[in-house]
């Protein structure tokens, strides 16, 4: 019997399994661990980079935010990882910093609790605390405040694109305080995964699934959005993606949609280091940073 659409139960698991479609996760796992690791340690020699900084009276509430090498007022990337809200940490996160710091640009890396400690919707309000806690303490560093950009991957662009259905006021921030997003591999539509495998962890009901779905609501923070996926990947991942971009456009919000070639669910998301590919590109341009040093 069909679960969702026409798929039956072990085919919509299939579908939201984003390593169906390689053969071993672990390789992707240690590449975002090792690169993050060079990344934080010459950044902490360099003292750019303010390692652990708590956003919320959570434990797992923290940021490592990583310096420009030039001083002055300057923009700030915020990066939310991946891991279907289960797995993973600002620890391996924090990959791209360097393309940015060379760029002139602040970069902070998002920790957040993840489930089954923390529900859906506390993880989104964490993020939403790490986003009002680095603008009302920008001064301290010295990033420009109303140049905050945003890049998620896979429940990190889930989480982005949260941000961007935010009522900022309640924060004492402006409604438009992001600027633009990058969403990678996202998902938009939480109904199917509610009705997945991965809703055994997080014990979506109906409610905050809908509540939390994107592709549901309008956006309170209209922005530029970047969406990108990995030629690679599930066709379920893909049809949120290509979905979103058109309730996008009929919103007549600015959005560019890529699916990138030789690449799959995890290893898109390293684009985002390498100065030379289309994501990063399109980060730089929608940043106004200069795409070399």
């Amino acid at each position: 019997m069909p679960i969702y659409s026409t798929f039956d139960q072990s085919t919509l698991d299939r579908e939201y399994s984003p390593s169906s479609c390689i053969d071993d996760l672990d390789v992707y796992l240690d590449e975002y661990a090792r690169t993050s690791k060079v990344a934080k340690s010459d950044a902490l020699q360099d003292n750019a980079c303010e390692a652990d900084l708590r956003y919320g009276a959570g434990a797992e509430e923290t940021l490592d935010l990583f310096l420009p090498a030039e001083s002055g007022s300057a923009p700030l990337h915020v990066f939310i990882h991946g891991g279907y809200w289960q797995l993973l940490s600002k620890d391996e996160s924090c990959f791209a910093a360097p393309m940015f710091q060379q760029r002139g640009s602040f970069f902070a890396a998002v920790n957040y609790t993840l489930a089954p400690r923390q529900n859906l919707t506390g993880i989104v309000e964490e993020n939403r605390r790490a986003i009002a806690w680095l603008y009302q303490n920008a001064g301290i560093w010295g990033f420009d405040r109303d140049r905050i950009y945003l890049s998620g991957h896979s429940a990190g662009a889930h989480l982005a694109m949260m941000m961007l259905l935010t009522d900022w006021p309640q924060f004492g921030l402006p409604r438009d305080v992001i600027k633009g997003v990058c969403a990678v591999s996202g998902l938009y539509d939480l109904e199917p995964v509610r009705l997945s495998y991965v809703n055994e962890v997080m014990g979506m009901d109906t409610s905050e699934a809908e509540r939390n779905s994107p592709l549901r609501h309008s956006l309170v923070n209209p922005c530029p959005v970047i969406l990108a996926y990995g030629d690679n990947e599930t066709d379920e991942f893909k049809r949120q993606t290509d979905e979103y971009q058109r309730v996008l456009q009929d919103a007549d919000i600015p959005v560019t949609l890529s699916e990138i070639a030789d690449r799959n669910h995890f290893d898109v998301i390293l684009d985002l280091a390498d100065a030379n590919s289309w994501l990063s590109r399109q980060v730089f341009s929608q940043m106004g940073i200069a795409r070399a040093s």
